[in-house]
């Protein structure tokens, strides 16, 4: 049986998991002979396109309220706007005075809206998740690649329903080679990691990013089930801090940066929560590190 998820603030205090009703769900289709039945059905691509479909139907509107209310979504947050489809209403604009860019260039903000998880790379360029190996040779499908973070950190911005989709470059940068991975879309909920290595297996997107202050970035999106689709915006040579990268359509999803060594001091607590197994909620645009004097 899994350990329930557990959410804190960046105090380290416990907050509310708003998807919580998942969980059984998600125990069923992972941890028995009929759901993973099932679940081999779930995770392939086809299933999650034709449900963004679905989702782009205007007669979905009508999930509309019902997911305001069970995911206490604050659309005060919001633009204001009429909702012609699901899909319109889940990749919704929020107001930017609600999630203002610290400026400091000293400072790393959080690309997006999400629970976040602090890893440290070992120097063979691996990370634990719930016990499970991972390599990020095997992330990157580049072994020379993985190599250059060693000894980094791989941070982990897990967004559920409730969040804001959209996510950002987390300082100015050069944007380097930009690669597609095609995989499966298995739940990026804790629950999964502890029967596959989600992260080697799930569609990601995969943007190198020479920023101007904290070394080579690797930002990874992360296609989760019953996300539609995963949409960078065309930029050409040139990110700025802050500056929508991109966002993600229905559905559960991950944004990761893997972090060179000696670069980002990450914020103590940040890491505390981590260690303990915790998830540390945070928003787009916010501090979450500081540049490694």
């Amino acid at each position: 049986m899994a350990d329930p998820i557990r959410i804190c603030d960046r105090n380290g205090q416990p907050i509310a998991d708003s998807c919580a009703g998942q969980g059984k769900l998600l125990q069923w289709m992972y941890g028995s002979a009929s759901g993973r039945m099932v679940l081999k059905v779930m995770t392939k691509p086809l299933v999650s396109y034709l449900s963004g479909c679905v989702l782009n139907h205007p007669l979905s509107t009508l999930a509309i309220p019902f997911c305001i209310c069970s995911m206490r979504i604050p659309m005060e947050e919001y633009v204001q706007q009429k909702y012609r489809s699901f899909n319109a209403f889940f990749t919704r604009q929020i107001k930017p005075e609600k999630r203002p860019i610290v400026s400091n260039e000293d400072v790393l903000i959080s690309p997006c809206d999400a629970k976040l998880t602090v890893l440290p790379v070992t120097e063979d360029a691996r990370f634990w998740i719930k016990g499970r190996d991972y390599s990020l040779s095997e992330l990157l499908r580049c072994g020379k690649l993985a190599q250059r973070f060693r000894g980094g950190h791989c941070l982990i911005f897990r967004l559920t329903p409730d969040d804001f989709h959209h996510y950002c470059y987390p300082d100015d940068c050069r944007i380097g080679g930009h690669r597609r991975i095609e995989g499966e879309l298995h739940t990026v909920n804790p629950i999964s990691a502890e029967y596959v290595n989600v992260y080697h297996e799930n569609t990601r997107e995969i943007t190198m990013l020479h920023t101007a202050h904290f070394g080579d970035i690797l930002q990874i999106e992360v296609g989760a089930m019953m996300v539609g689709k995963i949409v960078n915006l065309p930029h050409g040579k040139d990110g700025k801090r802050g500056m929508e990268k991109g966002y993600f359509e229905f559905g559960g999803s991950t944004v990761m940066l893997i972090l060179e060594p000696g670069q980002v001091q990450i914020d103590e607590q940040l890491i505390r929560n981590s260690e303990q197994g915790m998830e540390t909620k945070v928003r787009y645009g916010e501090r979450i590190g500081r540049l490694l004097s």
